[in-house]
């Protein structure tokens, strides 16, 4: 029997207003497994009037202390539920088991580094001119927050927006991807048992309409927004005819650049770890490999081999090493893309049909996918396909390296393969993106900022930049003196 979720609005499971529900389809055996609701206008002015309420009465009142023994259990609780979690999630959106089990520690993890912080949110003191005149800078939390985040990785996506906002003490409504939902509601079944106050976390679940209506309203005071471009511009832009802070984490479309002087048995294993991973469903996907003449064949050569040895199956079974595309819109667009890259002149040297054999027959399956001679002005070098399709382009020295990297609309992440630590800086220092490896690929962590820059967004998650994107400065100006600095006194 499928499982039926509920909305979480201040402290209670609800129905939609209207009862209506979508399916959460498994992508491994396109089965229906969950039934999730779909949130109505009114459904989304009481998650933000809860959330409006809750931090007016209780959440801007609770201490730092209060706030970090909150948060903290609540990751205690995201840890001891993982497995249980982790099944749910690769169920909801295809990725494997041994990846989504990872995500709930990692997510563990940056719930108790934000925890850490809340009672450190520290202001400034200013020295001024004025010598009798005390200045200091306050940071305080915006007040009701939107979170908006993608089916990919809806655990650990959260996880970048939900512990920084209630850390800096603002109250949140999410809203994730109508094609991954479970995982965030069942996280609320968390929630109640940490002991939040009702309104402090709410979820609404269904599409662009919901998403729309959360984003609209005014008395949202800040929005954060994990998706691609074209949703981005248009949350931007119905964010700013209210005047809203947005933080954007979009796509990309990033650069891993191996030169010929690199460990090149650590770089093939970056280079497959950059784009086949997750199915090559993440924003930070190696998706374009710069391959340094002297070693390009070699490296395709190893790439194609290894590529084809790479083990499908059933998601949730731990021995699988790439799952499904998690969704069938998602399925037909990588198919689409390669077949463009086909008819680019792109070279296949490995896979580039959809895997069927088997156990797989049911499911979203596509084999991993190379293509080699890739020149960086086709569609294949240029637009983020979020998929398991590597585009290798060759180059010959390292300000061409640079100028192919940088060609590219999106900014986000960035990888550099070298045994040489000078060239190492040099491009650290050149390469037009929010994040830059250097002899490793798609490394995460709780203390380190995320985030690109151009068509990959702006703003930051993680670290302590992650924490302030969830508070706004306050000047205060005390004057001590005993001088009336009346502008409107007579002087003689």
């Amino acid at each position: 029997m499928a499982e039926t979720y509920r909305l979480f609005i201040d402290g209670q499971w609800r129905d939609s207003s209207t009862r209506a529900t979508m399916p959460a389809i498994n992508p491994f055996n396109q089965e229906r497994w969950a039934s999730i609701p779909v949130a109505s206008d009114a459904d989304v002015a009481a998650a933000v009037a809860a959330a409006r309420r809750a931090y007016e009465s209780t959440w801007r009142h609770t201490s730092g202390l209060e706030r970090a023994t909150l948060i903290d259990r609540l990751a205690a609780l995201l840890e001891a539920n993982a497995d249980r979690l982790s099944l749910l999630e690769t169920t909801d959106n295809g990725k494997v088991i041994r990846e989504t089990r990872s995500q709930m520690i990692y997510a563990a993890r940056v719930y108790r580094f934000f925890a850490g912080y809340a009672d450190k949110i520290w202001g400034n003191v200013i020295p001024l001119d004025q010598r009798a005149v005390f200045d200091f800078a306050l940071r305080e939390p915006y007040g009701v927050v939107a979170a908006i985040t993608a089916w990919n990785s809806p655990m650990a996506l959260l996880a970048n927006k939900l512990p920084a906002a209630l850390a800096a003490g603002n109250c949140v409504i999410v809203k994730p991807s109508e094609h991954a939902s479970a995982t965030t509601l069942e996280l609320c079944k968390l929630v109640e048992q940490a002991g939040f106050p009702p309104g402090v976390i709410n979820v609404v679940t269904g599409g662009a309409a919901v998403g729309k209506a959360l984003v609209g309203s005014a008395d949202v005071d800040k929005v954060s927004f994990t998706g691609s471009p074209a949703v981005g511009r248009e949350i931007a832009a119905m964010a700013g005819r209210n005047l809203r802070p947005v933080t954007l984490e979009l796509g990309g479309k990033s650069p891993n650049i191996v030169f010929a002087d690199a460990d090149l048995d650590r770089a093939v294993i970056g280079a497959l770890a950059g784009i086949f991973g997750a199915t090559g469903q993440t924003c930070i996907a190696g998706s374009r490999l710069l391959v340094e003449r002297p070693v390009y064949g070699l490296m395709v050569e190893r790439l194609a081999e290894r590529a084809q040895r790479i083990v499908l199956g059933d998601p949730r079974d731990p021995g699988t090493e790439m799952g499904t595309a998690a969704n069938e819109p998602q399925f037909r667009r990588i198919l689409e893309y390669i077949g463009i890259a086909r008819r680019e002149g792109a070279r296949l040297v490995a896979g580039g049909e959809p895997a069927r054999a088997g156990a797989l027959a049911k499911g979203l399956f596509i084999q991993p996918t190379i293509f080699a001679d890739v020149d960086n002005t086709m569609r294949l070098a240029q637009d983020e396909i979020f998929g398991p399709v590597l585009a290798i382009i060759p180059f010959d020295d390292e300000s061409e390296a640079v100028a192919i990297a940088n060609a590219s609309p999106f900014g986000l992440a960035s990888g550099v393969w070298t045994r040489d630590i000078s060239r190492a800086m040099r491009l650290i220092r050149a390469l037009r993106t929010g994040v830059v490896w250097v002899n490793t690929y798609r490394m995460v962590a709780a203390q380190g900022p995320f985030g690109g820059m151009k068509d990959s967004g702006f703003g930051r998650e993680r670290g302590e930049q992650g924490l302030l994107e969830f508070t706004t400065t306050k000047n205060v100006m005390v004057d001590f003196s005993d001088d009336r600095r009346d502008p409107f006194a007579i002087r003689t």
